[in-house]
Parts: structure tokens; sequence; C-alpha cells
């Protein structure tokens, strides 16, 4: 067991591992069959859209919550720790994150019949997917924010761009206002996404 928690990628690989010994034995004593039907395969993608979406938005309010704000107090001559070490990889899982999260979202709501109603923020259905849609373009504005605007400019503050001081500050805010925008909206998009399961607009 500690050989398996000693390495990350063992962790990860028993965790789906274990949840797959789930879905083969308990899902058929619960009364689901052993082969995926319509249902499961929404179900499935729900699943996978909140596990990615976990991993956006924790690393969103880890950048927000402790690495910007614990910043100034670390010393000149260890923050190359952070921001060669660190900020790279938990850049490259946060930009992987919200695209895995969109995709397997915009996936569910196809299996699940709501695409185009939330799209169109209710209109197409008599607003019975407006409080989805809105969290779905709340999403959809947080993964461009990422893709656009948040990981361009990162990569000129981290130096893996040729940037001047000047335009290296000037990413920096802009990242750093777009980040921020991310965290703001990341309250109204979960508190969307919730309650259009358990009638929070009821």
């Amino acid at each position: 067991m500690l050989n398996i928690l000693s390495d990350l990628k063992l962790t990860v690989i028993s965790g789906f591992i274990l949840a797959l010994l789930l879905v083969l034995v308990v899902r058929p004593l619960m009364g689901g069959g052993f082969l995926p039907d319509a249902a499961w395969l929404a179900f499935l993608f729900r699943w996978l859209h909140v596990l990615s979406g976990v991993m956006w938005i924790g690393l969103l309010w880890y950048f927000n919550f402790v690495q910007v704000p614990g910043m100034p107090s670390i010393p000149d001559d260890q923050k190359p720790a952070i921001t060669k070490v660190i900020a790279p990889s938990a850049l490259w899982w946060f930009r992987w994150g919200a695209m895995a999260t969109i995709v397997t979202g915009l996936i569910l709501a196809h299996l699940s019949g709501y695409l185009m109603g939330a799209l169109s923020l209710g209109i197409l259905d008599g607003g019975a997917s407006t409080p989805i849609g809105i969290g779905m373009w709340l999403g959809i504005i947080m993964w461009f924010n990422v893709w656009f605007l948040i990981w361009p400019n990162q990569r000129k503050v981290l130096g893996m761009v040729k940037a001047g001081a000047d335009e290296k500050a000037a990413a920096g805010k802009t990242a750093l206002i777009f980040s921020r925008t991310n965290t703001l909206l990341s309250i109204p998009m979960l508190y969307c996404m919730v309650a259009a399961q358990n009638g929070g607009f009821a």
C-alpha cells in the first residue's frame, strides 16, 4: 500500500481502478447492469466533468488564495522555486483541467439532451435550461480567459517566452486581473451548476 501512495501516478491509477471496481461490483447490486446504457454514459461524463472541474477550480483558488498572496513574503532567492518549478507545472494542470471541464461538460449536455437549450440560455426550451445555461456560459468565459489571456501572459511572466521588463509587468497585471475575474465568476458559476440539479432557482 505504501508503494502505491509513494508514487502519484500509481495513486491516481489506483483511484481509477477502485472506482471501476465500484462500478463493476456495486452497480449490479443496486440494480444496474454490467453494460453501460445511455443514462450511465451521461453519469460517467458528469463524474468526469466534476473531476476535471475540481482540478481546474482547485488550482484557480490555489493561485488566488495561496500562491499570489504568499509571493511577497517569499525571499527573492527562493522565488525561482515557485516561478521555475511549481507555477509552470500547476499552470499545465490548470489549463488542461479547464479544457477537460469544458469538453466533458459539453459532451454531458449533449448526452443529457440540453446542450442547445443551455447554450441558448433557455430560449429554445422555454427556460428549462436557463440556470445550467448561465453556468455553462460563465464556464466558457472562464475557459477562454485561461487559454487566451491568463496562459499567454503567464508565459511572459515566467520567462517561457521573451519579454522585456515592461512587457512582463504588463503581462503580470493582465494575468492577475483575468485570474481574479475567473475567481469572481467561479462562485456564481458553481452556484448555477449545483442549482440546476437541485432547485436553487425554484
